[in-house]
């Protein structure tokens, strides 16, 4: 006899976040890429749009890693920004107020994608968890007295 059941029957885990090295790693790689790949199709004196896809490199990274790892795939991806995306390429310099706030805008992205995702796995475990009771059913021991 064959029992049909739903694939999505049985309990799923919450994904355990991967390991900070890993992001920072992908990181490097991405931002790298991204960098370059910007530099080639726009041009190189375009740091807001290369600032727009870091941002949102850090967010879809931190969808997947741990709330430690924001602040070093910030500052990695910040490098390669400043480093490639800003004139002269290949030096990287610092300009107090700018710099500070393309810093605190990718930090901010990798946090909202790591508690985005926190936040999406928590409801959704909440809702594994939910969907097993039966609301029409009284809960009181006595039968519904």
């Amino acid at each position: 006899m064959i029992e049909w059941t739903s694939l999505g029957a049985a309990a799923r885990p919450v994904p355990r976040p991967v390991a900070t090295p890993l992001v920072w790693a992908a990181a490097s790689g991405g931002a790298l890429l991204l960098v370059a790949v910007l530099d080639v199709l726009v041009g190189p004196n375009r740091p807001v749009l290369a600032l727009a896809v870091l941002a949102l490199l850090a967010a879809l990274l931190g969808r997947r890693a741990r709330f430690t790892a924001a602040p070093g795939t910030a500052v990695l991806c910040w490098l390669f920004l400043n480093g490639f995306a800003v004139p002269p390429a290949g030096t990287l310099t610092w300009d107090g107020h700018r710099d500070m706030l393309w810093l605190s805008c990718l930090l901010a992205a990798a946090l909202t994608g790591t508690a985005l995702a926190r936040l999406l796995h928590a409801r959704a475990a909440y809702r594994r968890v939910t969907t097993g009771l039966d609301t029409t059913r009284p809960t009181h021991p006595a039968g519904g007295l």
